[in-house]
């Protein structure tokens, strides 16, 4: 293959107005490979106006308990751009994580995380893998909405919303279509949440219509996730709620080859972030060999954002020569075992003397502009909404935990209009037939619907059938209203039942 030549970009003429970008070094290898990322940039022509912020551990041990400095919220709002390294969050209780308090305050919605190999030069058993991650970002187990609630039970609440699902799956449509991508595939687990992950999926089928010309199907996430380790490359496109899109994304990455080469982008309507996907191994701050690779690769996608794709080319060409030509740092497995590591100074230094060439065996790196543009979503009309019962969880450890005791005890103080269906403990139908074999803990959900069936009650019926609780000695902890939604049951059966 011939070796095309060109010089870097003129800054200047290319591009006459610096673009605004907000960056934080970080803590650990952060401030290193942060410097290492900004050398590489100036030096491929990327124009841009720096405006630093501070972040991270120094800024949770100063009282701020966000991790983030108050003012450091304007310079995101004006800029709209976020460059970030890696941060460490002391641990220890009242701290929260800076990256999802970001995502979620910013409405960074999508999580993108493309997940290339490199072979023959970066070690990997998939060498044909080629395959993007789209991580929903902002709602599901991640609302970090959790309780104790007995002295053996905690919970945490998965959120999963019509818009925010609209939003995710549009993106990874779209971006499908900006990329040349063929098939987008959602995983889920519906065949046990069916009301959460049921709507994600149900909405990712209707959406998929509305793009005819990309392929599109659903998998289970426990068989999927074992499909995609035995073999990647049958997928090239993977859409996912927030959870399930953290372990498959980092999955991806180690079989790439490395956790540390990746980089990700998480765009919002308004703001969007831009980092490497591993933390900041303060074990190696300091020793001059961390890699900068995935910064770096966050960057190149802030390029395409910002609309500065000849940089984001001449860096990302430059970057797979460097690779081609051997030269890589201590946490990257080469296939020739003769390579020697660099430290991270040469490997910066080497992707710079690069810039203007490109690969000879990998595949050329092609860029485009790709402004995001503002999420739609359907405006649906609401559904007539009707309250059918309640749930009350109770925290109750008495008379040995019998659950007959218990059920009979809870009719007993029940109130004309209202009559107790069932009760569960961890999800298990326990009363009226329960099975002997079923554990129970101190926590009980306490199942009460209409007499009439299928028939509406009110509030103050609630209110009620809790004063009536509380005076035969109920320590009831929480309760969830039970909605039929146009008619249709808006709540799960217990198991059992």
């Amino acid at each position: 293959m011939s070796e095309t030549m060109t010089k870097p970009a003129d800054a200047a003429t290319a591009y006459p107005t610096p673009t605004p970008v907000t960056f934080a070094r970080g803590d650990g290898i952060g401030p290193e490979i942060m410097d290492a990322t900004l050398r590489m940039l100036d030096a491929a022509g990327a124009k841009l106006a720096l405006e630093e912020i501070r972040i991270g551990e120094s800024v949770y041990k100063s009282g701020i308990t966000s991790g983030i400095e108050p003012e450091a919220w304007d310079s995101l709002r004006r800029t709209g751009v976020f460059l970030k390294a890696p941060i460490t969050t002391p641990q220890g209780k009242g701290y929260k994580s800076l990256n999802v308090t970001v995502r979620k305050t910013m409405g960074l919605y999508a999580n993108v995380r493309p997940c290339p190999t490199f072979h023959p030069f970066v070690a990997t058993s998939h060498p044909d893998m080629d395959v993007v991650i789209i991580r929903e970002n902002e709602e599901d187990t991640y609302g970090g909405i959790e309780h104790r609630q007995t002295a053996e039970v905690t919970q945490c609440l998965k959120l999963i919303s019509t818009p925010g699902t609209e939003k995710i799956v549009r993106y990874a449509f779209d971006y499908a279509r900006r990329h040349g991508r063929k098939r987008v595939t959602c995983f889920t687990k519906d065949n046990i949440m069916k009301i959460t992950d049921g709507l994600f999926h149900r909405v990712f089928t209707e959406l998929s219509r509305e793009y005819p010309d990309v392929e599109s199907d659903h998998q289970i996430i426990d068989i999927g996730t074992a499909r995609f380790a035995k073999d990647p490359t049958q997928y090239d496109l993977i859409v996912l709620p927030n959870l399930y899109g953290d372990i498959i994304s980092d999955v991806a990455a180690e079989l790439a080859g490395s956790v540390g080469l990746a980089g990700s982008a998480n765009i919002g309507d308004s703001v969007a972030m831009f980092e490497a996907i591993h933390g900041s191994a303060p074990d190696i701050a300091g020793k001059g060999v961390a890699n900068p690779s995935g910064l770096l690769h966050g960057a190149i996608l802030m390029l395409d954002h910002i609309g500065q794709p000849e940089p984001a080319a001449l860096l990302h060409n430059a970057w797979l020569r460097t690779i081609e030509d051997g030269v890589h740092t201590a946490d990257v497995k080469p296939v020739d075992p003769k390579s020697k590591p660099v430290d991270s100074a040469m490997f910066t230094q080497a992707v710079i003397d690069r810039l203007g060439q490109e690969p000879r065996t990998l595949a050329k790196a092609v860029h485009v502009a790709a402004p995001h543009t503002a999420a739609a979503h359907r405006v649906a009309k609401r559904p007539a909404k009707e309250l059918r019962g309640v749930d009350v969880f109770l925290d109750w450890d008495e008379d040995d935990r019998n659950p007959d005791v218990l059920g009979k005890r809870l009719e007993a103080a029940a109130p004309e209009s209202l009559t107790l269906k069932m009760v569960t403990n961890r999800g298990v139908k326990v009363y009226p037939g329960g099975q002997p074999e079923t554990f129970c803990t101190d926590h009980w959900r306490c199942r009460f619907l209409s007499t009439t069936d299928g028939g509406a009650i009110s509030h103050t019926l609630v209110l009620k059938l809790l004063s009536e609780l509380d005076q035969a000695g109920f320590d009831f902890i929480k309760t969830e209203h039970l909605y039929a939604f146009d008619g249709e049951r808006g709540y799960s059966l217990g198991q059992g039942e």
